[in-house]
């Protein structure tokens, strides 16, 4: 696919892996629309001068290639709303949509019973489940819903969009106290093939990434420093590092650059294979 005048929905594009590929379809001449609870860092602009940031909350921020919408993924109602918004943006702009990336998400530890007794918190389940799974699931589908009426891509193989997902290695080696987030990565991993199935009639690709730990927010804020140590130094086999937020970028590029990747869950490493015990 064609990256220069397409738009594409970034959900969790305000941090982390998400801005990271925002600041990277933005230097490749994307239009961007971040769906996201907080607004985009001012400084993005310094990430990448020649764009401008448009904010639909709807007040505006300095540029006509980035949207910034506010929307909860687990209230469907504002997700409904906001893609509308952003489909409205596409008919301004001229650029049509091309594709979405899932990079929002949270992680909770918790083990089904605790050293106390107690049983996995309800409520964090029941949140962990709807951000990762159900947030994923039906941003696809409605963004899937605009995708199908765009126009061909005027190519041999007239490629309408790509949909990329989001899982993680503990979807194949979760630890103790990830039986939630696991949960969720592993049905994110499931979805892959089938959902590749149901949109291959509408030339619509679909793929997961897979990544290890990454040097992001949420992973500072998931590991204690003993088990962070030991990841580093026992568990990664080459480079001896968290994976870089700009390197998850290049592979969603690759992703939507190359039309035979389809209905694959692509691991992003490292080599890393997480034993029982860290």
């Amino acid at each position: 696919m064609k990256l220069a005048n397409r738009t594409f929905v970034v959900s969790g594009g305000s941090s982390g892996l998400g801005l990271a590929s925002v600041i990277g379809l933005l230097k490749l001449d994307a239009f961007v629309a971040i769906l996201d609870t907080k607004a985009p860092p001012p400084n993005i602009e310094q990430e990448h001068s020649s764009s401008t940031l448009t904010s639909s909350s709807s007040s505006r921020l300095p540029s006509p290639r980035l949207l910034y919408t506010k929307a909860d993924i687990t209230v469907l109602a504002e997700v409904e709303s906001a893609i509308e918004r952003i489909i409205i943006w596409t008919e301004t702009t001229g650029a049509r949509l091309g594709g979405l990336l899932n990079a929002a998400g949270i992680a909770r530890g918790g083990q089904i019973v605790n050293r106390k007794g107690e049983p996995h918190s309800v409520t964090d389940w029941d949140l962990i489940l709807a951000v990762n799974l159900s947030g994923t699931f039906h941003l696809s589908s409605m963004v899937a819903k605009h995708l199908v009426r765009v126009p061909k891509e005027d190519t041999p193989d007239g490629e309408r969009g790509v949909i990329i997902m989001v899982s993680s290695s503990v979807a194949y080696e979760g630890q103790a106290g990830q039986v939630a987030y696991a949960a969720t990565k592993g049905a994110i991993n499931s979805m892959t093939l089938p959902a590749s199935r149901d949109l291959a009639e509408h030339n619509i690709r679909v793929v997961t990434i897979v990544p290890s730990p990454f040097d992001t927010p949420m992973t500072d804020n998931f590991f204690s420093e003993r088990t962070d140590t030991s990841l580093k130094k026992n568990v990664v086999i080459y480079p001896r590092r968290y994976g870089l937020p700009e390197e998850f970028a290049a592979t969603v590029r690759w992703i939507l650059e190359c039309p035979f990747v389809n209905g694959e869950n692509i691991r992003l490493s490292g080599g890393v294979r997480v034993p029982a015990v860290l």
